[in-house]
């Protein structure tokens, strides 16, 4: 299997969008207390404060941290901190654009379970691999939407 490299992009929500990272981080500090106050001065049951604080972490968890892509000549590989994830182009039957990246369907027309089954790439804050990672698509996949 071929690891020649076709593009290579990083993305970082957090500090690329600082405005809404100020806001969520307002946001999860409020959460945070009002946690603490249901689950523990309430409740009188603090497992369910950090039960709850884990769970919301590791959903923000592609948010705050860096992403590295690569489209490379037989897989799409996405690399976070501890994990790497590596899918080849056969495992995905179409794939469609939004603002922040391009969705990898496995089906051949997009579906509900996208975000379950496919793979999100997030564009980098100044979306230069855009117009490539495109082309790169249509040609490994096929399926455009």
């Amino acid at each position: 299997m071929s690891r020649k490299h076709l593009l290579y992009w990083k993305s970082w929500p957090f500090a690329e969008r600082p405005l809404p990272s100020a806001l969520l981080i307002i946001f999860l500090i409020f959460l945070n207390f009002l946690l603490y106050w249901i689950a523990v001065l309430n409740w009188e049951m603090p497992f369910y404060f950090f039960a709850g604080n884990l769970l919301v972490i590791l959903n923000l968890a592609p948010y705050f941290i860096v992403t590295e892509y690569w489209l490379l000549e037989t897989e799409v590989k996405v690399r976070y901190i501890f994990i790497t994830i590596r899918r080849p182009y056969s495992d995905f039957g179409c794939f469609y654009m939004d603002k922040r990246g391009v969705m990898l369907s496995t089906f051949v027309r997009p579906r509900r379970l996208d975000p379950f089954r496919g793979l999100s790439l997030r564009f980098s804050k100044t979306q230069e691999e855009k117009a490539e990672m495109v082309e790169i698509l249509k040609e490994k996949i096929g399926k455009e939407f």
